[in-house]
């Protein structure tokens, strides 16, 4: 459902710098060293996510995973190479993004809901299973912009999960929110997973991703260092780290 062939991304890590009006006085005096600024935070990275797979990407701080995430999310646009999606993505990458932290929790629901793409109409019917997932009912007249960062990330998984995707990406959403609220989340997924939603998964946990994954990414430095059966990358990975 997912084939990523060669993809590269480029940042130019100097772009800010010449908004400074101090930066570009500096600048006048300091020799710019154009290939230093250029940070390439994937190189050439290549691998299949079959219908039905739970596919778990792991590495280091800085690996290249989240930025693999939004390229395929179609939030990005890789510098070169291509990514080719056969089905409707549902997104869990940065939640609470589309929040408004001046409404409350009830008008957010549906703000956030029309932004995944949700009709009105969905959001009345599915209204109470948001809010009783979320268990924010005490808050739905709270602005967001009160609420915690856990909080926040419970209402948002509660809207994003109300519908089972063919497509889901999902970037550390199984740590937000307390223990229960984790559990909860993760039972959500696997029960996406049993209805055959086909999964992109990052986390730093690797007992996570064995738990959940048929298969592992392993990336370093933007680059693949394997690809293959979940329990062999994860001990490859955690001999690596442990060093």
């Amino acid at each position: 459902m997912i084939r990523i062939e060669n993809v590269s991304m480029k940042f130019n890590l100097g772009i800010e710098k010449n908004f400074s009006m101090k930066q570009a006085f500096i600048d006048l005096f300091k020799k710019k060293n154009k290939k230093n600024e250029e940070f390439w935070a994937l190189k050439n990275v290549s691998f299949n996510v079959d219908k039905g797979e739970v596919v778990g990407l792991i590495g280091s701080n800085g690996a290249g995973k989240s930025t693999l995430l939004k390229i395929v999310s179609g939030v990005m646009k890789p510098t070169s190479g291509k990514v080719v999606v056969n089905g409707v993505i549902s997104p869990m990458i940065e939640l609470g993004a589309g929040f408004d932290p001046e409404l409350n929790a009830r008008e957010n629901i549906y703000l956030n809901g029309a932004i995944l793409g949700y009709s009105k109409k969905l959001i009345d019917e599915k209204f109470d299973e948001i809010v009783d997932f979320s268990e924010l009912r005490d808050f739905l007249e709270v602005p967001v912009k009160n609420f915690s960062s856990g909080m926040t990330a419970k209402l948002a998984f509660s809207i994003a999960t109300i519908v089972d995707p063919e497509i889901l990406i999902v970037d550390e959403i199984l740590s937000v929110g307390d223990i229960k609220f984790q559990e909860k989340s993760k039972k959500k997924m696997m029960e996406m997973i049993k209805g055959g939603t086909t999964v992109l998964y990052v986390s730093h946990s690797l007992e996570s991703i064995e738990s959940l994954c048929t298969k592992v990414v392993w990336l370093e430095h933007g680059k693949v260092v394997k690809v293959g059966d979940t329990k062999k990358i994860c001990e490859a990975y955690y001999n690596e780290q442990m060093k």
